[in-house]
């Protein structure tokens, strides 16, 4: 894929190390916590892996934190700048920048033209979400205090996305999923998020469920969103099959049964086959309608 002589998106917020701001709300350290009691230690990396945010902890979980836990230790104020650490965290910091802003012109058409699933909120139009980087920890505007061992992560509360640049280093030496268009997949798939808080997919509930079937449905949307991007952002940022491959590999890598979940009842994200199938859905269409993972009456046909 290329990148240079691409637009950049302005909302972008460098908060430094340790960066402060925002605060209050569900701690997601905490989120980790018991999340840890879910399953085998897996578990740990999944949520890592692509962050789950309060919004899409399913039920049962939410009651426990927010009567549990409140506040959070926030982190100390922000010191210099994560872009400026090192030409590698710059490069990470624009090439962020890059694929933020190809997720905004996508969206902002899909938007106008009203093709997305339907659910309870009429959106009017498209809201960018700001990207906000940081190291070691992060406060947020009403999602609580995280580090960087939550990973990538979107708070719906004020509508960002958070990232520490270093997990591209870490998607591509533990996770083995290397390649640019893996990491623009991770950025691709926060933005799915966002997209669902405002047309309100993330309410949506089937009966019968369980809190953990409920969230692979939000996640293996948003993979199908992160597809939809993929597809219409192929000839502006020149897209190839091998940028493909690097994609539907990191969605194989982080797939629960990949990461080690034995029993199917601890699975949060879906497995690799579903993630897979679910991002080429989207990419191979480029139409978000076809991303209604809700609208799939029984869960065993996901």
């Amino acid at each position: 894929m290329e990148t240079e002589g691409r637009r950049r998106s302005t909302n972008f917020e460098d908060r430094g190390r340790g960066g402060g701001g925002g605060g209050g709300g569900l701690p997601i350290n905490a989120l980790l916590g018991v999340a840890r009691l879910l399953g085998p230690k897996g578990m740990l990396i999944a949520v890592a892996v692509l962050g789950v945010g309060y919004f899409i902890l399913p039920s049962a979980l939410k009651s426990q934190l927010f009567g549990a836990v409140a506040g959070g230790q926030a982190p100390a104020e922000g010191a210099g700048s994560v872009c400026q650490t090192s030409d590698k965290s710059g490069k990470a910091c624009d090439f962020s920048r890059v694929i933020l802003g190809s997720t905004e012109d996508v969206w902002t058409a899909k938007f106008r033209g009203g093709e997305l699933p339907r659910y309870d909120k009429q959106p009017a139009g498209y809201e960018n979400p700001t990207l906000v980087v940081f190291a070691d920890g992060v406060a947020t505007g009403g999602c609580g205090n995280a580090t960087s061992a939550v990973g990538p992560f979107y708070c719906p509360r004020d509508k960002k996305l958070y990232i520490d640049p270093s997990f591209y280093d870490l998607m591509e030496q533990k996770l083995k999923a290397p390649g640019d268009f893996a990491q623009a997949y991770v950025i691709a798939h926060e933005v799915g998020h966002h997209v669902q808080n405002l047309i309100g997919a993330t309410d949506m509930e089937r009966s019968g469920e369980t809190a953990n079937q409920h969230s692979v449905r939000v996640e293996l949307q948003a993979d199908c969103l992160a597809g939809v991007w993929g597809h219409s952002a192929q000839s502006s940022l020149a897209i190839t099959d091998d940028d493909l491959k690097e994609a539907v590999n990191a969605a194989h890598s982080i797939g629960d049964d990949a990461l080690g979940h034995s029993s199917t009842s601890d699975y949060t994200h879906g497995t690799s086959a579903q993630r897979m199938r679910w991002f080429r859905r989207g990419f191979d269409s480029g139409d978000a309608r076809q991303c209604d993972t809700f609208g799939v009456a029984k869960y065993a046909e996901l």
